[in-house]
């Protein structure tokens, strides 16, 4: 298993895997599946300090994760968010596992103080990712997603970096 960063080539395959999850789940928020445009541009914004990377199998996409910044205002920048989604075929085989300690080992490197998982509330297998890579659970935000005709909560747990000094 290779886990690398994405690439525009990359983005018809991960809206595939992305796409099962928005119609078919509530580990996103979105309703609305994205094009391979969208993707394209989702990839071209998940470079440099805010990356997204590939977990491909003899070149299958197996899943993916991105960092993201977790908020705009200036004082939140050395927070990041992190995503990982791995396709269904290839849960339970520490895919996550991978995407998960290179997106902490990115956000080491690129010198962020702080990585938060926000995690629907249903999402025991993210919880137990994040919690086995040295997250820890720091609250509970009540109702705040509605999807399928349900309230959802949103799981936040947060892993704090050892950065260079």
């Amino acid at each position: 298993m290779e886990v690398r960063l994405a690439l525009r080539d990359d983005a018809r395959a991960i809206a595939a895997v992305y796409n099962v999850e928005v119609t078919g789940s509530t580990v996103t928020f979105d309703l609305v599946p994205r094009t391979v445009a969208e993707q394209v541009a989702w990839v071209e914004e998940h470079q440099g300090a805010h990356p997204a990377v590939v977990a491909v199998h003899h070149g299958e996409l197996a899943g993916f994760g991105s960092l993201s910044p977790f908020h705009r205002r200036p004082a939140y920048a050395t927070t990041v968010e992190d995503s990982v989604y791995v396709d269904r075929a290839w849960r339970g085989r520490g895919v996550g596992r991978l995407i998960l300690s290179e997106l902490v080992r990115l956000a080491t490197d690129h010198g962020f103080h702080t990585v938060l998982a926000r995690i629907s509330g249903d999402n025991q297998a993210s919880m137990a990712l994040h919690r086995a890579q040295g997250f820890e659970l720091v609250g509970v935000e009540r109702e705040v997603g509605r999807k399928f005709g349900h309230w959802i909560d949103v799981t936040v747990m947060q892993r704090m970096l050892r950065t260079p000094s």
